[in-house]
């Protein structure tokens, strides 16, 4: 009796199962994904995964790392485009916060649900990747959000690290929650606008904050 072939893969299985995951969570959502799914569509064994990641806690760690790495790609492009000055860098930077979500809204809910990763129970290179790619995204935010908490200190015998640190922090912290809310009223399937067509722009929202 002739046996079938095994499914067999060439190539970076790592990557393939991460994308396989991805694809999962955009087609179906997250409650879809499991190690045996991502095996299937990634053409590989039931036991292939077992040697990248552990468990289906690793395999969640790298595909929300690799969607960090395309949220921060997405707010670099959009401050790419924007006019020279901090006000435009910022908005632009929250722009392509904003249009990440709505562009890929299964994949930015599932990134920042909670979830029971803790890094250290990771193997090192999926420790390391998710750290990495989480913090960058976060960083793009951070420096785009810097120079708001500096004009905050208006005495120049008052500018110190510790209390420079402090203003930065809340500055960011504002802007992050006004980003995010912003992102995930919109990015479901009943959008924000199509109930209230007056709802105030972005733009609007973060100069009022801001200045």
């Amino acid at each position: 009796m002739k046996q079938a072939n095994k499914p067999h893969h060439h190539g970076n299985l790592r990557e393939a199962l991460v994308l396989a995951g991805l694809e999962l969570i955009d087609k179906q959502g997250a409650d879809a994904l499991t190690l045996r799914k991502c095996a299937i569509k990634a053409g590989v064994s039931h036991a292939a995964p077992a040697h990248h990641f552990d468990g289906l806690k690793g395999l969640r760690a790298a595909i929300i790392a690799h969607g960090h790495d395309l949220f921060a790609e997405a707010m670099r492009e959009a401050s790419i485009k924007s006019a020279p000055s901090h006000m435009a860098h910022l908005d632009a930077v929250c722009r392509g916060y904003i249009s990440f979500a709505t562009a890929h809204t299964s994949l930015f809910k599932f990134m920042f649900q909670p979830h029971d990763i803790i890094p250290d129970d990771l193997n090192d290179l999926t420790r390391d990747v998710f750290l990495e790619k989480t913090n960058a995204s976060y960083q793009i935010l951070r420096d785009a959000c810097a120079p708001f908490g500096q004009s905050k200190i208006t005495a120049p015998e008052n500018l110190t690290t510790d209390n420079l640190t402090s203003d930065n922090l809340v500055i960011e912290t504002m802007v992050w929650s006004l980003v995010h809310g912003y992102a995930m009223l919109f990015c479901g399937k009943t959008r924000v606008r199509a109930c209230s067509p007056d709802f105030p722009e972005f733009s609007q929202l973060l100069s009022r904050l801001i200045l």
